[in-house]
């Protein structure tokens, strides 16, 4: 069994005002925990009637004090405390990003990353549970000021065959991988219509594109994430909204520790590129995608898997 990330289991006014985010603090804000036992860690149109003044639009959230983000920007990652999204947070960071990251269980992991990235915000999430989204999504607005970039990486993997999979198994498999995109889009998109710009980044695996034996359900929700992510696209396009998807491959993380020399040897030979791919590689594109310069691009899918998948 291997973790998500990837893991080979198989008006408002068009001048935003200048937000100064909250220092973070020492240790994680704990959010209440709902989850269920885990498997493995893996515009609209806006109508304003004659003659009478528009209704005034929510005031963002505004933080207390901190450094203003170099370029002006807040990221906020889903399953940053290790792998893809811990790479994603240091990427966003070093790029001059106000970034705040959920993690579900690994709080050493998170206070770490907070330690190593001062400014950064680490909220314990439990991305099954609207109440839990819902709560900590209010805290990272609290922090950060507004959320311009959301990247939905959180997930879990299972190995199993399709026939020994339980249905509490199923379901949770897309209550994380799936419904807590759902969750987490709702929650920033409020924000991005009204200022009329925003970026969306979601995490489905190449198993998405193709299907994995012996990880049916985990296939399903990543391919579920792929469709969520194009029709958004096509919703949110005319909000000055995009919405893309990336896909890795076999990614050499943490997750894989458990991999001997030889079977890591393998997989780099069944790929095209003769190699494992890095969780920076895929930080990478999440930042480019993220950025002003991909502007055209929305409701795509980025295979970063070394010509594993074509």
């Amino acid at each position: 069994m291997y973790e998500d990330e990837f893991e080979l289991t198989f008006d408002t006014p068009e001048e935003e005002p200048v937000y100064e985010p909250e220092k973070a603090s020492a240790a994680p804000a704990p959010v209440p925990e709902t989850t269920p036992e885990e498997i493995v860690p893996d515009e609209p149109t806006r109508v304003l009637e004659p003659r009478r003044a528009a209704p005034a639009e929510p005031a963002e959230p505004q933080p207390q004090s901190a450094a203003v983000p170099a370029n002006g920007r807040t990221v906020l990652i889903s399953g940053g405390d290790r792998g893809i999204g811990a790479a994603a947070a240091r990427a966003f960071y070093a790029a001059g990003d106000r970034v705040a990251v959920f993690y579900h269980t690994n709080a050493d992991a998170a206070a770490a990353l907070e330690q190593e990235l001062p400014g950064c915000i680490a909220i314990q999430c439990d991305v099954a549970s609207r109440a839990s989204c819902e709560v900590a999504f209010h805290a990272a607005e609290q922090a950060l000021g507004r959320v311009d970039v959301l990247v939905s990486n959180a997930g879990i993997a299972q190995q199993k065959l399709f026939t020994d999979i339980t249905p509490d198994e199923w379901q949770h498999m897309l209550d994380v991988n799936l419904t807590g995109a759902f969750h987490l889009c709702q929650l920033a998109l409020p924000g991005m219509i009204r200022r009329k710009a925003g970026r969306i980044l979601t995490v489905s695996s190449m198993w998405g594109q193709t299907g994995g034996s012996c990880e049916v359900h985990y296939s399903a929700a990543k391919a579920g994430l792929i469709g969520l992510t194009k029709a958004l696209a096509k919703e949110e396009g005319p909000s000055g909204i995009t919405v893309n998807c990336v896909a890795p491959g076999v990614i050499d993380t943490d997750m894989m520790a458990a991999f001997t020399a030889e079977d890591k040897a393998a997989l780099a030979e069944e790929t095209p590129v003769g190699r494992l791919g890095s969780a920076d590689e895929v930080a990478k594109l999440l930042v480019f995608l993220a950025g002003e310069d991909a502007g055209y691009i929305t409701g795509q899918v980025f295979g970063v898997n070394g010509g594993l998948v074509i």
